[in-house]
């Protein structure tokens, strides 16, 4: 039963994907139809249209083989030697330094946000203190 499950989850984020996609080729839009139903599913997460627990197991199951699912993009580039070359290698470092500086930015806003939720939580206690001392 569980495998029905993640198939039927699974089949919802084909579902969005497809969508987005239609709505990509019916609209002629710049974003790639993938991305538009992730957005979808995002304002759908968001607003509490679609519950989590309809696409969790799938999601989750998907993330566990996310690896095997880049096999196929590595064999294909292994048809363009020109890209394993000084571009490669150039691809390389640029893919480096992007990975570095997208860590940071994101270590640094979740330090941000972490040092925001403390202090909200701190002004909530002094507040109950003093509502509690008059």
């Amino acid at each position: 039963m569980k495998i029905i499950n993640i198939i039927f989850q699974i089949a919802i984020l084909y579902a969005f994907s497809f969508v987005g996609e239609v709505l990509h080729d019916v609209f002629n839009l710049p974003i790639p139809g993938s991305i538009i139903g992730m957005l979808l599913l995002l304002g759908g997460l968001s607003l509490k249209i679609i519950p989590l627990r309809f696409i969790e197991a799938g999601a989750g199951y998907l993330l566990k083989i996310l690896s095997l699912l880049f096999i196929p993009a590595m064999i294909g580039i292994m048809n363009y030697p020109a890209l394993i070359s000084i571009k490669g290698a150039m691809l390389i470092v640029i893919t480096i330094i992007s990975t570095m500086i997208t860590m940071g930015a994101s270590g640094m806003m979740s330090q941000f946000l972490e040092k925001r939720i403390q202090k909200r939580k701190e002004k909530d206690k002094c507040s109950k203190h003093y509502s509690q001392s008059l």
